[in-house]
């Protein structure tokens, strides 16, 4: 019996070790460090790299101790969530990571929203809501740790230098794809002529856009922006795009809560529905625009409660588009 107790000693032993347990190198995911996907590191002289089963090593009932809103998850869903943060291990390279097991509309509902029918997909017309593929090709190793951070958050993608440079804002972070002449291989997107905005979007953002970084002066007759956004800011593109969910195509944001992130809080967070409905915009500009002089019916309620915006109910296009030299843009 004693001999028998010795050899399962000896398995436990050998079994952490292997691990990475108990050699002082197992610290190789840290949040600190933002070093959450697993490298060949992992366990110690990478041990355990390779090693398909997360359980051979990690009890479930130790995991995630010390983050309660991750443990709850994680021990109600089991293993299968371990992927989604900490990446395939080197093993199963061919199956997804498993985001949206965690990120849905039931467990964590609102990072990020992901009502509507409508989502960034990266196939136009497509009505599905996003998939795991899809998570990791924007967010390939996001640190989880509740804090948006570009540079850590969001995938490094070329610039038009073939460098991958850092992100100063997440409107460049979009402009690494939606461009001419240097989109990413494997994500090209055809624009259905020279100004369509899905790929002449960089030219406006950086030298026409009222939204980019030749912004306006405030002084037409329509100015006026609420509290939270004023003339010359850059506005970010998922102030008005929600790439996650919306019921609008273009992925025009059809709630408050998906965009405006400047807003004043207290009416962002009214949650102003926004329905767009031929060419009818108000109740995106709405949002941020509110006339100092009402003109041309200017304080007609555009349907969400707000008002503020001129020629509510007619098609908005026909002054105003994505990148317009004269006017100030969409």
């Amino acid at each position: 019996m004693k001999n028998n107790m010795t050899i399962i000693a000896l398995m436990i032993i050998t079994l952490l070790s292997a691990c990475g347990v108990n050699d002082g190198q197992s610290g190789t995911v840290s949040v600190e460090s933002g070093n959450l996907i697993l490298t060949a590191s992992h366990g110690g002289n990478g041990a355990a790299w390779r090693l398909p089963d997360c359980a051979a090593c990690h009890a479930m009932t130790a995991i995630h101790e010390k983050v309660e809103n991750i443990r709850r998850i994680v021990r109600k869903k089991g293993y299968t969530t371990c992927s989604g943060c900490h990446g395939r291990n080197g093993s199963n390279e061919s199956e997804p990571r498993r985001c949206v097991i965690c990120h849905n509309n039931n467990d964590l509902p609102h990072t990020p929203w992901l009502q509507g029918k409508h989502a960034h997909t990266f196939t136009a017309g497509e009505t599905t809501l996003l998939n795991d593929d899809q998570c990791v090709d924007c967010h390939v190793a996001s640190d989880m740790n509740g804090l948006f951070e570009l540079n850590r958050d969001l995938t490094g993608y070329t610039d038009n230098t073939q460098t991958v440079s850092g992100y100063n804002s997440i409107s460049e972070f979009c402009l690494r794809c939606h461009n001419r002449d240097h989109q990413q291989t494997g994500f090209e997107i055809i624009g259905g002529d020279f100004n369509d905005p899905l790929i002449a979007v960089e030219d406006a953002f950086y030298f026409i856009d009222q939204h980019g970084i030749a912004d306006g002066t405030g002084l037409r007759i329509y100015a006026g922006l609420r509290p939270g956004y004023e003339y010359r800011t850059v506005v970010a593109c998922t102030d008005c795009h929600a790439m996650h969910g919306t019921d609008n195509t273009r992925l025009i944001i059809d709630n408050s809560l998906k965009g405006v992130t400047r807003l004043d809080k207290a009416i962002r967070e009214t949650a102003h529905r926004v329905t767009i409905k031929n060419g009818d915009y108000s109740q995106l500009c709405v949002l941020c625009h509110q006339m100092k002089v009402i003109l041309d019916d200017g304080d007609l309620e555009t349907g969400n409660g707000l008002s503020g915006v001129h020629e509510v109910g007619s098609d908005c296009r026909t002054c105003h588009t994505h990148g317009e030299a004269v006017q100030a843009g969409l």
